[in-house]
């Protein structure tokens, strides 16, 4: 009887266990977010380039990125992996957007692991686009070629 009871606590042990590790082996079912300092700051400590997404809620476009581009389990895996991902929203955080020459939404930059610039782009992009310049930029091909070249080559 007591190895019963031994051995229900043993099964309930290890399938709580099971449940509560089974969302680490999920894939990323959306990005997470930073704010500007927040984010940047992490960018800086691991030593990881930053995807900064400047947005408001008026914008048409921005609305259609965050359903279409930003729900793109490709796009979402390969920011997960590879950036930090930080959001802005330019009526709420003007001296920001000001900083980084943003005069349309949405607009995205990227940012080195060094906290530079390493360049930025206004207006919709569709997944594949996105992801297209997600890898240009962390292969660092933007070294040594144009995006049109760096795409023509896949």
């Amino acid at each position: 009887m007591m190895n019963n009871k031994r051995f229900f606590l043993i099964c309930v042990t290890v399938l709580i266990t099971f449940l509560f590790a089974l969302p680490s082996f999920a894939e990323e079912k959306q990005i997470t977010w930073y704010g500007y300092e927040a984010g940047m700051a992490k960018g800086l400590k691991e030593k990881k380039k930053a995807f900064i997404y400047f947005h408001a809620d008026w914008c048409m476009y921005c609305g259609a990125m965050e359903s279409q581009t930003f729900a793109d389990q490709s796009v979402i895996s390969y920011l997960g992996k590879n950036f930090i991902s930080i959001e802005v929203d330019s009526d709420f955080n003007k001296p920001v957007a000001k900083q980084y020459n943003v005069r349309g939404l949405p607009h995205v930059v990227f940012i080195s692991e060094a906290g530079e610039i390493i360049t930025g782009r206004p207006g919709f992009l569709p997944p594949e686009m996105l992801l297209n310049y997600l890898k240009f930029i962390h292969t660092e091909s933007y070294k040594k070629m144009t995006i049109k070249a760096f795409i023509e080559s896949l």
